[in-house]
């Protein structure tokens, strides 16, 4: 099962062409489900569990994989699901998302399918709002789930999202400046843990769920007005449906009314390959989710240099 990962260098190289590689796996039923090829570890199947007390009711237990306590996660409860029966007798999907590994359980997986992100649909308006839905897309004539992992990992493990005293400190003595910023992210989990952070240091953030509403959105500002009035910067996930966050990247620095927007991507997706996308796309800047801490000292520190840059353009 691990070979379906075994070459995860041609995964990497479709980073900034909005598209993106899927592994399908399932729960025990012909719903199939999807998670982001970049968030994967390995394949393998499920180990041998130790059981945890008090854990969180999604816990399956702890297993020793390659030298390394794993927290294993059955997605079935997760999404509100009877557990899985027997999870020895399944899979674990390995993943590293958000500066943490974990295993997910599940019954069984079937393929990774190359994707754009085009053809990834936001879920359907009147869903509950406590959905585990980042995106839905099709093949073969079925329907795939894409789930929020972000809101998974989240309800199990938690996710501070407080600003130290020192960092709000900080703010307290920085200098004026535009203090408002965009939010870009499909994750609702992820939109709401960047507002919180942003509210302690004194930050308005405007969210919006892709790149493509993010495009549209600063298009209408810069026809309004000065955007360097009125945003300090952009935060934007990479991996979103209809834009991804490279290829709203690539549009910004195309459009000669937006090119001089500051952009600090912001995602839970981590590696060396990320580091050449930025520079590749033209990001100003790339923070891998969540620390608090990190993200409000990237927007202040943005906020300062374009107040003195400002007060520079006017003498």
């Amino acid at each position: 099962m691990s070979s379906l990962l075994k070459d995860i260098t041609q995964h990497t190289q479709l980073a900034g062409h909005n598209r993106l590689e899927l592994l399908l796996f399932h729960l025990g039923t012909e719903q199939r489900f999807a998670i982001n090829v970049f968030k994967v570890r390995e394949v393998i199947v499920c180990p041998a569990l130790s059981w945890v007390p008090n854990a969180h009711p999604s816990v399956s237990g702890i297993a020793d994989i390659r030298g390394n306590t794993i927290l294993m996660i059955d997605l079935g409860v997760a999404l509100g699901r009877q557990p899985i029966e027997n999870p020895e007798k399944g899979f674990a999907i390995v993943s590293e998302f958000n500066r943490t590994v974990q295993g997910f359980v599940v019954n069984g997986v079937d393929r990774i399918i190359n994707v754009k992100w085009e053809d990834m649909l936001t879920p359907p308006h009147g869903l509950d709002e406590n959905h585990y839905l980042t995106a839905i897309t099709h093949m073969d004539n079925k329907m795939i789930e894409v789930l929020d992992v972000e809101r998974i990992i989240e309800e199990v493990m938690g996710a501070p999202t407080v600003v130290s005293s020192k960092i709000c400190q900080e703010e307290a003595d920085a200098v004026d400046g535009v203090r408002h910023v965009l939010v870009v992210d499909d994750s609702s989990v992820a939109r709401n843990q960047i507002i919180r952070a942003m509210k302690q240091i004194g930050v308005e953030c405007t969210t919006v769920k892709n790149g493509r509403e993010a495009l549209d959105l600063l298009k209408q500002w810069a026809n309004e007005g000065t955007l360097s009035d009125r945003l300090a910067m952009v935060i934007s996930d990479i991996e979103m449906p209809v834009m991804d966050g490279y290829t709203l990247t690539t549009k910004i620095r195309e459009d000669q009314s937006l090119q001089n927007l500051y952009v600090l991507l912001h995602s839970s997706l981590s590696g060396v390959f990320n580091e050449a996308m930025v520079t590749k796309v033209g990001a100003d800047e790339f923070i891998a989710k969540f620390v608090s801490d990190e993200l409000a000292k990237a927007v202040l520190g943005r906020i300062h240099r374009g107040s003195v840059e400002s007060g520079m353009y006017q003498h």
